[in-house]
């Protein structure tokens, strides 16, 4: 069987704009949705701290699966009533001497994205 090429690729477009909600939309009509990975861990972090409407980075990090990773992620920036005008805490930058929460978070933001594109 062949499968059927698709006829429109959403390309990845930067920092939240090709997010989960356009590539699932792309792909329910049957072509390729993409997800940008720029910069996912300050979006996801901004997400929580803004109090993650719909729940849907709690949700997908609930599937995460090293589970001590989302829930220290959880703890430092969820925050269930948002940031009522308080400034956002930053993830910290790659630099040649990053660490590994850095990396934690950054592979977990991917996930996030990524499993909310592909949920359903």
């Amino acid at each position: 069987m062949v499968k059927k090429q698709p006829l429109i690729i959403q390309g990845g477009m930067g920092i939240g704009v090709s997010n989960w909600v356009l590539a699932r939309a792309v792909a329910e009509q049957g072509e390729m949705g993409v997800v940008s990975g720029t910069c996912m861990n300050s979006v996801l972090i901004r997400r929580l701290q803004d109090g993650d409407e719909g729940g849907h980075c709690r949700r997908a990090l609930a599937a995460f699966p090293v589970p001590a990773i989302a829930e220290s992620i959880l703890k430092k920036y969820f925050l269930p009533d948002g940031r009522n005008g308080a400034p956002y805490k930053r993830s910290a930058m790659f630099t040649p001497k990053y660490t590994k929460d850095l990396v934690h978070l950054t592979v977990a933001s991917n996930f996030v994205e990524v499993y909310l594109a592909k949920e359903g």
